[in-house]
């Protein structure tokens, strides 16, 4: 996934409002920018951190720049951390189109945000990806981004609260048991990342759906990204810890 134009250098001032963030500019400059991240970002809102924006090309925007990285220093020295929730959909489906995750391969065709479940758990959801082959089960697969590293080489996920998320977690359940294939993809936006596990303590809920999940036969994968100032691509995989 690259991104549509040059990125553009800032200091980050501070982040309210989960999306908002007041940042200046090389010239000096104070700006207000869309921040596409609903949760806590622990360990990316430190004020004089080097951030880098994103501008759309539209007049009629509120807020023209956009939030897209941020240099941060997790125990392996300074890189770039991807805070945009909605670019690992893009980075995944770049991937798929690449044949480039072994373990979701060889399907025939690939959808996006399809419609699935009989809203048992609530409002009915779409899944991020349906991938269909005519002699294999369909695939449910849903996307989650992580960002937050709390010890060095760690990645975790949540890091807030995500009752939706667990909701997903169930309905990728029930899919598995009604005989297709159901997988939780987890995006870590941290290069440095070799291993990743659920941040339990944050969230108990979607830890305790996690674990429904993977008893019913729910699939879970890791990857990380390669991350610059021209965009990001799909890297490795880590092993799940917990």
């Amino acid at each position: 996934m690259r991104f549509a134009a040059e990125l553009i250098p800032a200091t980050l001032k501070r982040r309210y409002k989960r999306f908002l963030a007041d940042v200046e500019l090389a010239d000096g400059s104070m700006i207000t920018a869309h921040v596409a991240n609903p949760g806590a970002m622990l360990g990316l809102q430190t004020p004089g951190a080097r951030v880098w924006l994103s501008k759309s090309p539209s007049a009629t925007r509120k807020l023209p720049y956009s939030w897209e990285l941020i240099e941060a220093d997790f125990g392996a020295g300074t890189e770039l951390v991807g805070v945009n929730t909605m670019h690992p959909n893009a980075i995944v489906a770049e991937a798929l189109a690449e044949q480039a995750i072994p373990e979701l391969s060889g399907y025939a065709s690939i959808r996006r945000e399809v419609k699935y479940g009989d809203g048992q758990f609530g409002k009915a959801s779409r899944v991020d990806f349906l991938l269909e082959d005519p002699v294999r089960p369909p695939c449910y697969l849903e996307v989650k981004n992580v960002h937050m590293m709390r010890r060095p080489g760690l990645a975790e996920f949540p890091d807030a609260v995500t009752a939706r998320g667990a909701r997903h977690l169930d309905e990728l359940a029930a899919m598995a048991g009604s005989g297709a294939r159901a997988v939780m993809l987890f995006v870590i936006q941290i290069g440095s990342s070799r291993g990743f596990s659920l941040a339990r303590d944050i969230d108990p809920a979607y830890g305790r759906a996690f674990d429904r999940a993977r008893a019913a036969g729910v699939e879970a994968l890791a990857y990380t990204c390669r991350l610059s100032h021209d965009g990001a691509r799909l890297a490795d995989p880590v092993p799940i810890l917990s």
